[in-house]
């Protein structure tokens, strides 16, 4: 049965070919050929040219194709194309690289984000060349905003989910950050942006994903770059990094080491006040040094229709920071201090994360079918001893207090997953797939306290919390093209989820979690008119998501901020579901315009209790509220690429409606915020480029906290030396030293408000030298930048 299919598609079907050379007219054997159905970008096809620079595809009669061509040692090449039976041939001519970087710098014909079907995807080497770690490369991307929390988000003011080569790490905003701050920015090969994932992707998307992909070996040879900076802050942070590529065609290799030393401090000060004539204001100044080793590698290899990729990561922390906070309560009234004292903090915290994988991936079909499979194991082990102290002035006569704390974690995952394209007849996809991943933690914290040279234990922070997590799903989703340029895609996916958290010690606070849910998927593509020769398309999309608590969120262990504040989990969380509509509009795969709706119950968000025995001493928690609507707008325009000028400029505007109970009292809270950003780059001579890149929020929200207006402005300058194979970068951070804020919050029995800031201005040189042994015709083009077209 399955050949009849295969024939009644390919009697739709022409033999196409392809015939690839240079300027001389000499054939260009071995280049990379891609082929984008121009009504479905899903509908794709890549070879690799022969010893002649011919390449034979199966194309649709009547259809319009994108070609992308690419080959070391010329000038990457865009095209489209219309088959017809009257031209079953196409002769692409490739432009040799510039030896000068006048030519070299045609970096804009290479967009820095395109869209690809209900993806967005950033280009990051200016980025790149101005950043110490893959943190700040994703903190410089357009569109991207990231708290100081370390959350990240795209449209919504919902976190979005981070991954890692397309893998969900599962991991706290915080751990995540640390993660990225690990990794060489050179390592990026790109930055992929989904904001309405589709049923393929996990339903616990409900901010949307960032796709960190790192690079693999794809120059035919062996290549490699050898970088290094610093940045000078407040304190300095440094790094130097190795990276070496070996292809030869079929097998391929890459392999990845750095070392980044991190220095950097933190101010937060806050009145809260706890009682109708009593404050608590607090000054507390923390300083975050750190050491970090990162090591990556990828093996792949191709033989015929499968291809084959092993990959591993190792990643060891060792971080040191220390708090010192001064703490006054006073009378509003009067004025009258009542207590007033130094509390010091200091915190070892060591991590060691270490994951290997293994993704084979069969191409069924020259149209593009595949099935791909993906099998990943993932161990941390995280220790932090911590130290404190607090000393008072007044009253004169108490007694100083301290104790201190040793917290184990120790958590495994275990991910796999298939998934099934085919590309069926009458120009439908069908789509399927199944994932099952295990997630397990320990955690063991043990704690003292010590007043008047005696020790004792802590009961109350001495914890011991076990949670286990199984999350089984499978999806099925279509696609089909009606007409010239009308795509719908539908699908849905089932999600089974198991949750168990099992709390020893100091009690039993067990609970569990077992339930089914169906998320649907919908989405409609449409050519609505050409302007300027270029392609209006519009999309309407809806799919159903849910935010699952995460280990930190669950687990009850009172983990000690300062001597009147703790911060603990809530067990008894429960999941928040997401319904999502929005309509966008891209001009030339290039995002525009879009507006939507998030309607979410359930929510689950950060709040601060006061104990009701002690109401000085505040818990920072999480917990169910109950609904809210969010409606965004955003907007982004640009040039077209092409020129030594090139920007990109966008704002967005979320407005969020909370309407639910806080402290068993009824809450209705409305905050609307804009966000602006925009990024330019411009070539200064025939050696140089700048990069200007900022954001900046108006008045925003984080949960329920309102801020004031802050933002940042970037720049750097990148110069080539040394036959181009020498980058040096300039780059100066939040030049302006506005990110920065004040914050208030007013929610129950909560009145606080304060400032806070961060060593954010930080000035610095990056250098980087690219090498390659290649074959004697082969170069290497650092910036693998796309040409203006030319075919004959």
């Amino acid at each position: 049965m399955f050949n009849v299919f295969v024939t009644n598609i390919r009697c739709q079907e022409i033999p196409v070919t392809f015939k690839i050379i240079n300027s001389k007219k000499q054939p260009v054997p071995f280049a990379t050929v891609h082929v984008f159905d121009r009504a479905d970008s899903l509908k794709s096809d890549k070879k690799i040219s022969d010893s002649t620079g011919t390449v034979l595809f199966n194309l649709l009669k009547g259809s319009q194709y994108i070609v992308r061509i690419s080959s070391v040692n010329y000038q990457a090449l865009e095209k489209g194309i219309n088959v017809a039976s009257a031209q079953s041939s196409f002769t692409f001519s490739l432009e040799d690289l510039p030896k000068t970087l006048s030519g070299v710098v045609v970096t804009s014909s290479k967009p820095l984000m395109r869209q690809e079907d209900d993806k967005t995807i950033i280009d990051p080497e200016n980025l790149v060349a101005a950043s110490t770690n893959g943190y700040e490369v994703v903190e410089k991307t357009p569109g991207l905003f990231i708290d100081q929390d370390g959350n990240i988000y795209i449209s919504s003011l919902s976190p979005a989910t981070v991954q890692i080569n397309g893998r969900d790490m599962k991991m706290s905003a915080a751990d995540v950050a640390t993660l990225l701050k690990s990794i060489p920015p050179t390592a990026i090969l790109k930055i992929e942006i989904l904001r309405t994932p589709s049923a393929k992707y996990d339903a616990s998307s409900t901010g949307g994903i960032v796709n960190v992909v790192l690079k693999k070996g794809v120059k035919i040879g062996i290549t490699g770059s050898v970088n290094g900076g610093i940045q000078q802050g407040s304190y300095g942070s440094q790094f130097v990094g190795l990276n070496i590529n070996n292809n030869n065609g079929k097998k391929s290799s890459s392999f990845n080491v750095n070392y980044n030393r991190r220095n950097y401090y933190e101010k937060i000060t806050n009145d809260r006040q706890f009682v109708p004539d009593s404050v608590l204001s607090q000054d507390a100044l923390t300083k975050y040094p750190s050491d970090a080793w990162f090591g990556q590698y990828i093996l792949s290899y191709a033989p015929g229709k499968w291809e084959i990729e092993l990959s591993g990561q190792a990643t060891l922390n060792l971080a040191d920071n220390e708090t010192n906070t001064r703490n006054i309560i006073s009378k509003i009234s009067n004025g009258q201090v009542r207590s007033d004292n130094i509390n010091f903090i200091a915190n070892e915290n060591k991590s060691l994360v270490i994951g290997a994988g293994i993704e084979p991936r069969l191409r069924i079909d020259t149209l593009g079918s595949e099935w791909s499979s993906n099998i990943y194991y993932f161990n941390s082990q995280y220790t932090s001893e911590q130290v404190f102290t607090t000393t008072y002035t007044i009253p004169a006569n108490a007694v100083p207090t301290g104790g201190d704390g040793i917290a184990e974690n120790k958590r495994d995952l275990l991910s796999v997953k298939s998934d099934l394209k085919l590309k069926m007849r009458k120009r439908f996809t069908l789509e399927a797939g199944l994932k099952s991943t295990i997630n397990n933690f320990k955690n063991v914290t043990n704690y003292y306290d010590e007043e008047g040279g005696i020790r004792t234990k802590n009961d109350k922070r001495t914890n011991t919390f076990h949670y286990d997590e199984n999350i089984n799903a499978l999806y099925l989703q279509g696609s089909q093209t009606f007409g010239k340029d009308v795509v719908l895609k539908f699908g849905t996916r089932l999600e089974n989820t198991n949750m168990e958290g099992r709390q020893i010690i100091p009690r039993d606070t067990s609970f569990a979690i077992h339930r089914t849910d169906l998320f649907p998927y919908i989405y409609l593509s449409k050519t609505v008119m050409r302007i300027a020769g270029f392609d209006l398309r519009a999309y309407l999309i809806y799919r159903r998501t849910i935010t699952r608590p995460v280990y930190e969120q669950l687990n009850p262990f009172p983990r000690y901020v300062d001597e009147y504040l703790s911060e603990v989990g809530n067990p008894f969380l429960r999941p928040q579901f997401t319904r999502n509509y929005e309509a966008n509009i891209s001009v030339n795969e290039r995002p525009l315009l879009a507006v939507g709706v998030n309607d979410s119950k359930d929510i689950f968000t950060n709040v601060i209790y006061q104990a009701d025995a002690n109401p000085s001493q505040g818990f920072r928690t999480y917990d169910n509220l109950g609904k809210n609507k969010e409606w965004y707008v955003r907007g982004l325009g640009a040039i077209p690429p092409g020129g030594r000028y090139f920007f990109v400029v966008g704002g967005q505007y979320n407005h969020n409606f909370y309407q639910g109970f806080y402290e068993n009292q009824p809450l209705s809270f409305k905050k609307g915020t804009w966000t602006f950003f925009t990024y330019h780059t411009f070539e200064i001579d025939r050696f140089s480029v700048v990069t200007l890149n900022g954001f900046i929020r108006l008045k925003g929200q984080q949960q329920f906290y309102e801020l004031t207006t802050f933002g940042a402005l970037n720049a750097s300058v990148n110069r080539r030396f040394l036959k181009e194979k020498l980058i040096v970068t300039l780059s100066a951070n939040d030049m302006f030293f506005t990110n920065k804020n004040n914050f208030t919050i007013k929610q129950g029995s909560v009145d606080a408000k304060g400032y806070r800031e961060a060593d954010t201005r930080r000035f610095g040189v990056n250098l980087r030298y690219n090498f390659g042994f290649h074959k004697k015709e082969e170069n290497s083009n650092m910036f693998n930048v796309e040409s203006p077209e030319k075919t004959n």
